[in-house]
């Protein structure tokens, strides 16, 4: 997936032969230099294991820019949103005033489903979908960078708090289940905040970089050089060698270029082409614990529109990318889950620009593996002008809450608190 940047402006022949114990001695380095420049070698050989464990495949997906949470889930219970938003409000299921196709998909009675995220619907229905709304982190800045930050590092705030991402400290918290090299993938072109400082993670734009870089020699020659190398030998550097090496041969099995989805098709877009190659990933039993994807694009000040327009076709590609998503893996979604979320919502209010402006809370999504979904969760603060916090929907349920919930039952982390550092955990009930 390429970056998304648009949120920026808004905040300012063979190897040459040698000794066995000369190669071993640089074996790490060597390789991960010739895996497209990622450290996967490196990052195995500190923390390889062949022991499997139990546990989900987690996949997190950071909607940058600010998503509008008050017009994705729809709150056409509360009066007061009509009266905040009286040009960019999305009708309610029953309202007459507005065709069908205009309305938020019933899902409680109070709230709704933009239209847009139609393709959910049926995994909400199933209880496969759980939505939370008024969630978000106690930053105050309504800076892109500032909130972003606060979150991928799973602080409260940006005060205080440690330099590393969250996910990279639940990484460096369990045992890897195997050796493999691919252990957590970043779909982008940098590593997110959120993996950074731990070990065993690569970022890469597409699978088809994962492979070896000979530095003008045969890629062939030099693998199976490779392959003589670590052919014996237990010790940890070695193991994960033999681990790359097999990883490498599985991919080029996969032929990322020639994959097709045995459910719906992925949308063109980078989600759908990340969520695409996570599905490959997993399909091909490749060692996948953690996948991190972007879609930026949210920070929708001017011309939003209801249900067309702007924010649609944004919610349009997420609904139809997880979509697609769900439908290829099929039965493997039991031991998936999947998170999407955002740094902050947008204004209560619609702006003179028939858009919103950066806000505090919105909404998070869970689908999948263990999901106790068909609900609306979380403390709805209400909308009325008194129950504001200076014009914004107030975050009543810290995001935290439900990251750990997820870590702690589907990945099986007991040290939740090492992960999010002074959080009092208070499970939702979310997940099983």
């Amino acid at each position: 997936m390429k970056p998304h940047n648009d949120w920026w402006s808004c905040d300012g022949g063979g190897p040459t032969p040698a000794s066995r114990r000369t190669l071993l001695k640089s074996a790490a380095a060597g390789l991960a230099a010739l895996l497209g420049g990622s450290s996967a070698l490196a990052q195995v050989a500190l923390t390889g294991s062949e022991k499997e464990r139990d546990g989900d495949i987690l996949v997190v997906v950071f909607l940058r820019g600010g998503m509008d949470g008050l017009n994705a889930i729809v709150p056409f219970g509360d009066s007061a949103y009509y009266g905040l938003r009286p040009g960019l409000g999305i009708g309610g299921p029953d309202s007459r005033s507005r065709p069908v196709s205009e309305r938020a998909l019933d899902l409680d009675g109070y709230f709704g489903l933009h239209p847009a995220l139609g393709p959910l619907l049926p995994y909400f229905k199933d209880d496969q979908l759980a939505i939370v709304h008024a969630v978000g982190s106690q930053d105050r800045t309504r800076s892109h960078f500032e909130a972003m930050n606060t979150m991928e590092r799973g602080l409260d705030s940006q005060s205080g708090g440690t330099a590393s991402g969250w996910l990279a400290r639940h990484l460096m918290a369990m045992p890897p289940r195997t050796g493999s090299p691919m252990r957590a993938v970043a779909l982008g072109s940098i590593m997110p905040d959120s993996l950074r400082g731990g070990t065993g993670a690569i970022a890469i734009q597409s699978l088809d970089e994962f492979r070896l870089e000979a530095n003008g020699r045969s890629p062939e020659v030099v693998e199976r050089a490779l392959a003589e190398l670590y052919r014996t030998g237990s010790d940890p550097m070695t193991a994960a060698g033999r681990d790359t090496l097999k990883v490498l041969d599985a991919m080029r099995k996969l032929s990322p270029g020639s994959y097709r989805s045995e459910g719906a098709p992925y949308p063109n877009s980078d989600l759908g082409a990340g969520l695409r190659q996570v599905a490959m990933l997993i399909k091909a039993d490749l060692g996948l614990e953690v996948a991190a994807l972007d879609k930026g694009g949210w920070d929708t000040h001017v011309a939003q529109g209801t249900t067309s327009g702007w924010l649609a076709s944004l919610l349009e590609d997420v609904a139809s990318s997880l979509h697609a998503f769900a439908s290829d893996i099929g039965p493997t979604m039991k031991r998936v889950t999947v998170v999407v979320q955002t740094e902050f919502g947008r204004r209560a209010y619609e702006n003179s620009a028939l858009g919103t402006d950066h806000g505090r809370a919105s909404c998070l999504f869970v689908l999948g593996g263990g999901t106790r979904g068909g609900r609306v969760y979380g403390d709805w603060p209400g909308l009325a002008d008194e129950k504001l916090e200076e014009g914004d929907l107030r975050v009543t349920t810290d995001y935290r809450q439900i990251l750990a919930e997820v870590l702690e039952k589907r990945l099986h982390n007991a040290a939740t608190e090492r992960v999010f550092p002074g959080l009092s955990a208070q499970p939702l009930g979310i997940v099983a």
